[in-house]
Parts: C-alpha cells; sequence; structure tokens
C-alpha cells in the first residue's frame, strides 16, 4: 500500500522538515530568528550577534561575542591557491567564481573530514568569514586592485565594504550593510538552504553542504532579482519612466522583478526595513533617485497588482548606494545566508535522518510490453 501523498508543483505548502531556527508565518508578515523577530534584531543586533544567535539558539554575552568576532577576524585569508584561482578567472561570473573558490577551501581544510561538532563549528566560522574575503578579493582583483585585510577595528559589515571598496565606511554605510546583512541570513527551509541540507543529511562535509546552497542561489529564481531591479531602475532613467515601463511589464504578463513571494500574502517584514535604508542611504550619497522611482513603482505595482515589494526590491537601490557593483548583489546574498545555511547544516548533523522524498509518478503505468527493434 502506498504511503505517499499528492503535492503541489514545486512543493509549495509542503512541511519537508523540523527546524527550530527559522519562524515565517506568511500571511501575518511575521519572521523571527530563534524566536527573536526581525524587527526586533533589525533595531538593535549586530551582525554578530545574529551569527551567534542562529548558531547557538541564544544571545551572546559580551565575551562570546568579543570571541566571535575574533576567531571570524582571524579566520579572514583565504589559502594562497584560492587567491591565485580568483586572479585567473577575472572575466568569469562572480556566482560561479564564488562557488567554485568555497568549494575548493575544504582541499585546504585539514579537519574538513572531521565530523565532531567541535570542528563543524570551527569550519562555519571559516566559511562566515573566507566567503566574505573570497567576494571582496575578486570584486577588487578584477579592477586591477590590490587584496586587503580587514581592520580589527571594523566590524564584520565594515570589513566588507572596506575590502571591497577600499573606503572605510561611514556610520550610516556600515549600519545599512550591517542590517541588510541581518535582514537575509535566514529565510527557513528556502530553495538554496533546504539544498544544503539534503546534502547534509547525507552526512557529506559542510563545505559540500554550503557548495550545494551556493549552487541553488546562483539560479534566477533564487538569488539575482535585486539585480534585476537595479538595472531597470538605471536603464529607464526616471520616475515618469520606470512607470511606464510597469505598465508595459504589466500588459505583457511580465514579472516585476522585486515583488511578490512564495510565502508571504502580505509585505515581506525585510522590505520594511530595507525601503527606509534605501531612503535614508540615498539621500546620504547623492542617490535619492533611486530611492523616489523605487517608491513610485512600488505605488504603481501596489495599486494595479496589489504585490508587495520583497526583500530584494529596495536592497537593490541601497546596495548601489553603498557603492557594491550589481553583479555583486547576489554573491553578497551568500555573505549572509551563509550564517542560516551553517547554521541548517549544523542542525541537520545533530539529529540527522537522510532527506529522501517520494515522487508522485505521472508516466505510463507499469507492465509495458517490449518492443522489438524492427516493430519501433
Amino acid at each position: 500500500m502506498s504511503t505517499t501523498t499528492t503535492t503541489g508543483a514545486g512543493l509549495e505548502g509542503v512541511v519537508a522538515g523540523e527546524s527550530e531556527i527559522c519562524y515565517i508565518d506568511g500571511y501575518e508578515g511575521i519572521l523571527s530568528y530563534r524566536g527573536y523577530n526581525i524587527h526586533t534584531l533589525a533595531e538593535n543586533a549586530t551582525f554578530e550577534e545574529v551569527i551567534w544567535l542562529l548558531w547557538k539558539g541564544s544571545l551572546p554575552k559580551a565575551d562570546e561575542l568579543a570571541q566571535l568576532k575574533a576567531d571570524l577576524f582571524a579566520n579572514a585569508g583565504i589559502p594562497a591557491d584560492v587567491e591565485a584561482f580568483l586572479a585567473s578567472h577575472l572575466k568569469s561570473s562572480p556566482m560561479d567564481v564564488l562557488r567554485t573558490a568555497v568549494s575548493m577551501l575544504s582541499l585546504y581544510d585539514a579537519s574538513a573530514k572531521d565530523m565532531s561538532p567541535e570542528a563543524n563549528l570551527l569550519k562555519a566560522i571559516k566559511l562566515m568569514a573566507q566567503t566574505s574575503t573570497i567576494v571582496s578579493s575578486f570584486g577588487r582583483l578584477r579592477t586591477g586592485q590590490a587584496v586587503l585585510a580587514p581592520l580589527a577595528e571594523l566590524s564584520f559589515a565594515g570589513n566588507f565594504l572596506y575590502c571591497l571598496t577600499g573606503n572605510k565606511p561611514d556610520q550610516i554605510m556600515e549600519h545599512t550593510f550591517d542590517v541588510a546583512l541581518t535582514l537575509h541570513a535566514d529565510h527557513e527551509l528556502n530553495a538554496s538552504t533546504f539544498a544544503a541540507r539534503v546534502t547534509a543529511a547525507t552526512l557529506s562535509d559542510i563545505y559540500s553542504a554550503v557548495t550545494s546552497g551556493i549552487g541553488a542561489l546562483k539560479g534566477p529564481l533564487h538569488g539575482g532579482a535585486n539585480e534585476e531591479v537595479i538595472r531597470m531602475l538605471l536603464e529607464v532613467g526616471t520616475s515618469d519612466k520606470a512607470i511606464e515601463r510597469v505598465h508595459e511589464m504589466l500588459a505583457k504578463k511580465i514579472k516585476i522583478p522585486g515583488f511578490g513571494h512564495r510565502v508571504y500574502r502580505t509585505e515581506d517584514p525585510r522590505a520594511t526595513h530595507l525601503r527606509i535604508m534605501s531612503e535614508e542611504l540615498g539621500k546620504s550619497t547623492g542617490h535619492e533617485d533611486l530611492y523616489l522611482m523605487s517608491s513610485r513603482v512600488e505605488e504603481t505595482v501596489k495599486g494595479e497588482k496589489k504585490l508587495n515589494p520583497n526583500v530584494d526590491f529596495y536592497s537593490a537601490s541601497a546596495y548601489y548606494s553603498l557603492g557594491i557593483p550589481i553583479d555583486l548583489f547576489t554573491p553578497i546574498f551568500a555573505v549572509s545566508r551563509m550564517s542560516g545555511w551553517t547554521a541548517h547544516v549544523l542542525e541537520q548533523y545533530h539529529n540527522n535522518r537522510l532527506i529522501r522524498p517520494r515522487a508522485e509518478y505521472k508516466g505510463n503505468p507499469d507492465g509495458m510490453a517490449w518492443i522489438p527493434m524492427a516493430d519501433r
């Protein structure tokens, strides 16, 4: 007797596992990490505190936070061969480079095969620190600039911006990026996190698991929407032309990038903060026009299609105002989401069972008669 159940396309609405990391109520617009509402975290936490929260399940004490910061700083360097790989693929897609470089890290980790909780936590620290270094280093190398080492006085967010641009960010820029990293840190069983957990469930190593996550994030239906948003805004140039473009896309039934979400039926709570940060950062960096265009587009799409912006919409103008190259938007998503991926992988290892769902078969029934070659 079959024990399978009918499912919707894309596993929509299907509960595929248990977790204590992230809670979402799409109808009420609630997102929380370990019981802490995303608004509470965005308004109070640093990204380093969020990393600890995701991994450990509680907020860090002062000494724990100091140790985590020290560990991230100490493990930021990447192997020389990995940096050489970055330098030899300067014209390649940043996500292709990131996926390969993260996978390469396992070759230079003496504890790569050690599956003890202590070793896996250390590998999670290395992955957090070194993923940031890979993205910022690649950004500099491909423009002919020297790789920069992080500064002890800067936060994780501040060091990423410094190591990418060569300039110490001001307080608004550092705080904005820090909050953006928090907002992107985790989102339950999204495609990339599920991919990472499926790989981890085979008891493959954590490097393989997060590489699976990066591969899933690379797909245009997961990461990359904020790249589409900013390219559209820059192409149209003015609010009036942006509205014209939206009307054209709606008439042709083309999806407006940065709007709608599989889970949320109300505003994505992450967009609430990014909207404010886009405005503040735009004013301080001379890109307020991007915020104003975004606001007009939001007003139009909500009015005509009743769709709310998601996390990608206002992050586009915010990242652009920070001086981040457009094709690094998705790799930066990976820098932040590495905290969530590693948290889920560690949780999977802690109480593991192989993830092996069934498929509802839609093909021909069993018992087909063999057809000889001459009769086909």
